[in-house]
């Protein structure tokens, strides 16, 4: 581990621009998925049908409409970022998100306005879904860059702290209103609030952001490559492969031991609606409390070493701990495995973000993090809820365990082409 002496002041600048930087991406990803906690909610407001399964389709599908924007949202941030500084970057993707959400907080329903409310919902989903998209990138180059040297896993893992955090924090939002809102003041109007709330978060982070130190220099920002697809590419298209081949796997992962298995472990297991939910807020609260944890480790025993576990204990023990969840009557079993679940994926979530700028030089940086991630996390990512649910329906869903194993293993042998050593962010700013 390499050892670096900062001054106080030094010390508490860089930590700052941590919780700047961080904060922000709480924002985004609160904003981000209390559209899907409210569903339920303002569904009948959007798209009026007797049946409310249409409703909730619908409002999936425009939820999905806001994942398939991040690769575009990844290319424009990334750019953004590369060739105009991060710090712009930032502060434009959480004002987009502000703006989403105070539209939709805003918005009239289908009964004042027509057809044009559910138009309107979407485009606000796109925009930020195009935010969220372009913020990832973005904030892991940036918090990797302004991390204190020797000790980057540890600063660089508060990105994933913040990325949970903002969905415990919907989701506990929404339960704060069920205990002061009856059934139809939820429908009426208690819907909006959560979007409020994400409008005047976003508005504080934005403060906090504006007074953040720039981390790309002019020479970067002005290199001809800055933010260029062909620039990335021509000279670093090995990189982007191997950083698109672990994230991969390693979105899938998330995604199935996250938002997909509070939904396995009632139609699958069998356990109620209500402990399901009990379990999977306990396990993302640890899951969240382990990653500064894991950051620590990485800063110990080396990136390349904690992606290897991550990725080896993923391919041996994700069948066997779906296999057990399949069949799961105790609550607190099911509450074990997944934290296991979880542990195994931190070795990768808490450095994902630093890992992948690692591998790339800063003219291309935010693009390179940004893109790659953006697009394996709506293709494996996105679709692990509906690869899973159609492979049940299909009467095969062992298939799904295995498709996860497989990623798993290709995520391995993704992560053996790290460097032992980060060929970029060596030198200390």
């Amino acid at each position: 581990m390499t050892t670096v002496h900062y001054t106080g002041e030094e010390r508490k600048k860089r930590i700052f621009a941590i919780v700047g930087a961080s904060s922000g991406n709480l924002v985004e990803w609160f904003d981000f998925y209390v559209y899907a906690f409210c569903a339920i909610y303002f569904a009948p407001a959007f798209f009026p049908s007797d049946d409310p399964t249409v409703q909730l389709v619908n409002t999936a599908g425009v939820f999905a409409a806001g994942f398939l924007m991040r690769p575009i949202g990844g290319w424009l941030f990334g750019r953004v970022a590369d060739k105009h500084g991060r710090k712009n970057s930032m502060m434009i993707s959480v004002l987009m998100m502000c703006a989403g959400s105070l539209v939709i907080a805003c918005l009239p329903t289908y009964a004042t306005i027509g057809v044009w409310a559910p138009i309107i919902l979407l485009l606000a989903r796109l925009f930020q879904g195009l935010s969220v998209g372009g913020e990832y990138g973005t904030t892991a180059t940036y918090m990797s860059e302004v991390a204190l040297r020797g000790q980057r896993g540890f600063f660089a893992s508060f990105q994933y702290v913040t990325l949970i955090g903002g969905q415990l924090l919907a989701v506990l939002t929404v339960v704060i209103l069920q205990q002061f809102l009856d059934e139809q003041e939820l429908r009426a109007w208690g819907w909006r609030i959560p979007f409020f709330v994400g409008a005047v978060a976003a508005i504080i982070s934005l403060l906090l952001r504006r007074t953040l130190e720039e981390t790309s220099t002019a020479e970067t920002r002005n290199d001809k490559d800055a933010g260029s697809i062909a620039g990335l590419f021509k000279n670093h298209s090995a990189a982007f492969i191997t950083v698109l081949g672990y994230t991969a796997g390693g979105s899938l992962i998330f995604y199935t031991f996250t938002t997909y298995m509070q939904k396995y472990l009632v139609n699958t297991a069998g356990l109620h609606a209500k402990t399901a939910s009990l379990i999977m807020t306990g396990a993302l609260f640890l899951y969240m409390c382990m990653q500064p944890l894991f950051g620590m480790l990485a800063d110990r025993i080396g990136r390349r070493t904690s992606m290897l576990w991550f990725a080896g204990l993923g391919t041996l023990c994700t069948l066997p701990i779906l296999m057990v969840l399949k069949t799961v009557t105790s609550p607190f079993l099911a509450f074990v495995l997944i934290t296991l679940a979880l542990a195994i994926v931190s070795f990768y979530t808490s450095i994902s973000g630093l890992v992948k700028a690692e591998m790339f030089p800063p003219q291309v940086r935010a693009l390179g993090v940004g893109l790659a991630y953006a697009v394996a996390n709506a293709v494996f990512g996105g679709s692990a809820e509906f690869v899973a649910l159609n492979l049940k329906n299909m009467g095969n869903e062992n298939a799904f365990y295995w498709y996860v194993t497989v990623m798993m293993a290709i995520a391995f042998l993704f992560s053996l082409r790290l460097p032992k050593q980060p060929k970029y962010l060596h030198t200390d700013h």
